[in-house]
């Protein structure tokens, strides 16, 4: 292949000095295609297009080494799942160039190093799994690796670290073994069994306090959900046992042993794992998603079992696959699809298990979670034979499993089935889930159909709804989205403010200015003050009945026009809004408005959040209220207030941001003085940089003065929110007690997990407050079913 052929037909014969110098920049993206392509369809076998990209790269290296060792370091790091087709390019490059295979391992090395400094541990798996798959190649020599691994596996003897610190290093390890075992057991045996039995000592003493936390389900059967590395011990344990024999990965070195086998070896330089640092941020442990096993797949290829070290590599790689595509979900879909050695498995219960896997996983998906809809929308139009029937069993066992599944779990299952049916004419066999209509309604079946049938409707139509659901589920359909108004008609004429509610209707109509409504107002009898009573200003809960009813009545048909009539009234809504209690009362108004529609609600709440008109902890007590203990259960309520803890929180990093983008410009402006001082003599230069610096120290001041105050009340609504927690949940605890009643009621189940879910989905934020909750909260005095889920917290952060 030669590399200097052009397309010359369609020059023109304009001029070749252009052409000549874009030359390099072709071949450099010409060498970045063909690299990046290699083992993706093709006509001729993958061996002959390694080979043949071996000879390209080899008659290349002379004028473009650095390019082409950059991209292999790339393509090591992130294309994790065509691990062994670039080793083996490597290993063939090194056969043919010594040195450069010695400057392609320097290379790793550094790049791993520089991984692991960024805090990119997942990147750095990879690195390492690569650099112990060379050893397959030939390349690295298999002494040099294992000494590698007891560097690794050392990290378990330090003292003071967190314990995912250790665990990452011990989870490098055996993730490279099903690999390179082999090599490494015929090489170095008495080593390698030193170094598992220094990695069984350190999983036996491991706390694993935080499971309970990250199981998708707390039931063990079918199938038991247990800790990533629990599970992959477990793996290779059986891996040894079989003589270290793994029938899955695909190995395209194999076939150039004989040319491989003569190639020179290198040693990888020492490599001493760097320190622990108090700003590195380890991967979180996780629990391992099994949904399937091998009866559930009753044609065809048979599942690898849960321990078999093939179920490893499979899940591997597909999440590396969607780690790669995940931005588009076509690739992606296609890319899952053609996985290599699909005949040998049941490919479609693999993927449907990982990518559910993957959104179930706790605190938080890998992705946003509306790509894994896409992507099973995407795979279900690419394998409409099959993939629908699979997902659809998938979905029975995760409704017939509702009622020990994690709380937050069955959010995102909702809110993906939702979104499912939506994109197939919401067509579903309701009738199957009719059981779930002969029990409590407050139990997880009826919950959930209620809960993806109100979901529904927010991507539909109420009345489709309730086309498309048999009449028998009557009880779960959503109630119809309308406005609730006390005073519409002379029926309510009884009412205290009825008459007032006619005038601001009115005021409102007629374009009345802010001064004229807030005198009309004025009027309004305040039900919590006597006639005779004329001392202060009380709070009047009258007065923001008439007006927001009214308002938000006049405003009822859209969002918009609800949203502007937010901000055109705002000063009076915040007029009517200067106490603690104004701001619960417009809550609760809103609420009785629009009950029947939680998506208003959610907007509505949001809206006010934004325009200050409510704060986070109004928002947190108004929640927590007795008022709204009948719906304490409900996903909108939750969705609103995770929505309020994300935008606290977003506050705070704002005016962090800004405390320093000033600091910093304060140091340039003084660095650029003090470099400037010996230069110039020009006084007003100097004086104009003093002044601009005496600014920036008042704004710097101003920020942390903000930066503070906003973290006060960052802490306070945490505080505001688990007291309100401990306090449901210890009356429900005590109330059970004396009526010598079982605790695991739904509500119990259910609020448990929510609390657990507020400290998994705001875990970075929560951990600067550590202290103080421990104080206030959850001392040693509290309820041993509440003290659990803050020591399951403190155990993630080991």
């Amino acid at each position: 292949m030669s590399r200097r052929r052009h397309s010359d037909e369609n020059d023109g014969g304009q001029a070749h000095k252009r052409r000549r110098t874009s030359e390099p920049i072709e071949i450099e993206d010409r060498l970045e295609s063909l690299i990046c392509r290699v083992g993706e369809k093709s006509t001729s076998s993958l061996e002959s297009n390694l080979e043949g990209l071996a000879g390209v790269l080899e008659a290349d290296l002379p004028n473009y080494k650095n390019k082409i060792l950059r991209i292999l370091c790339a393509v090591a790091r992130l294309l994790p799942e065509k691990l062994t087709v670039y080793t083996t390019l490597v290993g063939l490059l090194n056969a043919r160039n010594y040195n450069f295979g010695g400057e392609f391992v320097e290379a790793m090395i550094r790049q791993l190093k520089e991984t692991l400094k960024n805090n990119l541990y997942n990147e750095a798996v990879y690195l390492v799994r690569f650099l112990s798959d060379l050893v397959n190649c030939h390349v690295i020599a298999a002494p040099s690796m294992v000494a590698m691994f007891e560097n690794f596996v050392s990290v378990t003897q330090e003292e003071d670290v967190p314990q995912v610190r250790s665990d990452w290093f011990v989870y490098v390890v055996l993730s490279c073994l099903p690999w390179v075992g082999k090599e490494l057991y015929e090489k170095k045996d008495v080593e390698m069994d030193r170094l598992l039995s220094q990695i069984e000592g350190y999983l036996k003493r491991r706390v694993k306090t935080h499971v309970p936390m990250l199981q998708v389900w707390t039931a063990e059967k079918p199938h038991p959900q247990e800790e990533y590395l629990d599970c992959l011990w477990a793996q290779i344990q059986k891996l040894k046992k079989d003589r270290w024999q793994e029938r899955h990965i695909l190995r395209p070195y194999i076939a150039f042993d004989s040319v491989l086998c003569e190639a020179l070896q290198h040693n990888l330089p020492p490599f001493t794992p760097p320190g622990h640092m108090p700003d590195a941020q380890y991967p979180m442990p996780h629990v391992i998603f099994r949904m399937f096993d091998y009866t559930d797949a009753p044609e065809g290829p048979v599942m690898p079992g849960s321990h078999s070290v093939e179920r490893f590599v499979i899940e591997e790689n597909l999440h590396c696959i969607i780690k790669t595509h995940w931005k588009e979900r076509k690739t992606c879909a296609a890319q899952l699809l053609s996985y290599p050695g699909k005949n040998k498995i049941p490919l479609n219960y693999h993927i449907v298990e990982v990518i559910f896997g993957e959104l179930f996983q706790l605190p938080s998906p890998p992705h946003i979670d509306v790509m894994y809809t896409t992507l099973l929308i995407e795979l279900c139009k690419l394998q409409p034979g099959s993939l629908p029937q699979v997902l659809a069993q998938a979905t029975e066992m995760l409704y017939m499993r509702l009622d020990t599944m994690n709380t937050t779990c069955i959010d995102r299952l909702i809110n993906w089935f939702s979104h499912h049916l939506s994109n197939f004419q919401f067509r579903w066999s309701w009738d199957d889930w009719a059981d779930c209509l002969t029990v409590d309604l407050e139990k997880p079946k009826p919950k959930f159909v209620k809960e993806v049938l109100e979901k529904c409707m927010r991507l539909s139509y109420h009345q489709r709804i309730v086309d498309i659901v048999p009449p028998t589920f009557s009880a779960l359909i959503p109630a119809e989205p309308i406005f609730i108004y006390k005073y519409v008609d002379e029926n309510a004429s009884t009412l205290p403010g009825y008459a007032v509610s006619i005038t601001v209707g009115n005021a409102i109509k007629n374009r009345a200015s802010n001064d004229e409504i807030l005198a009309i107002l004025k009027e309004v009898p305040n039900p919590n003050q006597e006639d005779d009573d004329d001392e202060g200003e009380s709070f009047n809960p009258l007065r923001v009945d008439v007006f927001l009813q009214t308002l938000l009545h006049l405003a009822a048909k859209s969002f918009s026009h609800s949203f502007s009539a937010l901000g055109k009234f705002h000063e009076i809504l915040k007029n009517l809004t200067d106490s603690d209690e104004g701001k619960l009362h417009i809550l609760k108004v809103v609420y009785e408005v629009w009950r029947n529609h939680p998506q208003m609600i959610a907007v509505l709440v949001d809206k006010m959040i934004r325009t200050q008109i409510v704060d986070c902890a109004a928002v947190a007590n108004w929640l927590f209220s007795q008022d709204m203990a009948h719906e304490f259960t409900r996903l909108f309520i939750w969705e609103i207030l995770h929505s309020t803890i994300r935008k606290m929180n977003k506050h705070v990093q704002k005016i962090q941001k800004e405390l320093e983008e000033a600091k910093d410009k304060l140091e340039k402006q003084q660095h650029k003085r003090r470099d400037s001082a010996g230069v110039s003599d020009d006084e007003d230069m100097d004086k104009n940089s003093e002044d601009e610096e005496g600014q920036l120290e008042e704004q710097i001041e101003r920020l942390q003065e903000k930066v503070e105050s906003a973290q006060s009340e960052q802490k306070n609504l945490f505080l505001v929110i688990f007291q309100r927690f401990i306090m449901l949940l210890t009356e429900h605890l005590v109330r059970c007690e004396t009526g010598s009643v079982d605790i695991s009621t739904p509500w119990y189940k259910n609020c448990i997990e929510r609390l657990q879910q507020i400290f998994l989905m705001h875990h970075v934020t929560i951990q600067q407050y550590m202290g103080t909750l421990e104080n206030l909260l959850f001392t040693a005095e509290l309820d041993h079913h509440i003290l659990a889920v803050y020591q399951q917290f403190c155990a993630l952060q080991l």
